[in-house]
């Protein structure tokens, strides 16, 4: 019995590492080029659209209510007006972030980061004069790290509904950093240095197609020629291990 038990665990791993091979070949479809997401007309959004739209979102998703918190909880009363007007605003963002994501299909997150959620738990453990300067410090960061994210994709998006979506999200963000540095509390020399692109207009022209995810081109036969070289890389291989078993 022995060596028909261990002769089936033997049979049991190969037929193992074959499902998993068939898996990975399949599971490589989802990264080729063009294929992130169907927007309606065919129209296709690519790694660039789908990082506003979830970057957008999950800014909603936390700094609202940072935002209800510094209205209640707010030492000065110019925080606890600016954390009311963010979340106002953000609330407004959201209606219109969602509204996009449905229009084009797009999966969209529902809730914030484990490292966002860690933030609203340290805004809830402050108060008084720590809690406003968390409060803007860490709110004034967030919003300078998804503004140029915006520009960038605005500049390159091939969508209509992505487009508006960045001129709304555009007016809001500016309107935030502005009110988060009326309060005085922003700390300039912690800010994180910009990203900016080489110099020149071939620089930029550069950073605009790095940002406007997966193209078709040259680019996207490589990864094609790469991607059915692998699939039958990994056709023979499962071949042979079903003739060996």
């Amino acid at each position: 019995m022995a060596p028909l038990r261990s002769a089936r665990r033997w049979l049991g791993n190969r037929t193992h590492r074959t499902a998993m091979l068939l898996i990975a070949i399949i599971a490589g479809v989802g990264v080729l080029p063009g294929v992130a997401v169907a927007a309606p007309g065919g129209q296709q959004l690519n790694a660039a659209d789908m990082t506003l739209l979830n970057g957008v979102r999950l800014a909603g998703l936390w700094e609202m209510p940072a935002g209800q918190m510094a209205a209640e909880k707010g030492q000065s009363a110019k925080v606890r007006e600016i954390g009311a007007g963010i979340a106002n605003e953000h609330q407004k963002l959201d209606e219109l972030v969602v509204t996009a994501a449905n229009r084009l299909g797009a999966t969209i997150p529902s809730e914030p980061t484990a490292e966002q959620k860690g933030w609203l738990a340290e805004m809830q453990n402050a108060s008084g004069a720590r809690f406003d300067q968390i409060f803007v410090t860490r709110l004034r960061v967030a919003h300078g790290k998804i503004f140029p994210v915006i520009g960038a994709v605005r500049a390159s998006t091939r969508d209509a509904t992505v487009r508006k979506l960045c001129d709304d999200a555009n007016g809001f963000v500016m309107h935030h950093m502005q009110m988060l540095e009326s309060t005085g509390l922003v700390r300039w020399p912690e800010l994180p240095p910009a990203a900016l692109p080489a110099p020149g207009k071939d620089g930029l022209l550069a950073a605009a197609g790095a940002n406007s995810g997966p193209q078709v081109g040259v680019s996207s036969t490589v990864v094609w020629l790469v991607f059915l070289a692998a699939l039958g890389t990994g056709g023979i291989a499962t071949y042979r291990m079903l003739r060996r078993n």
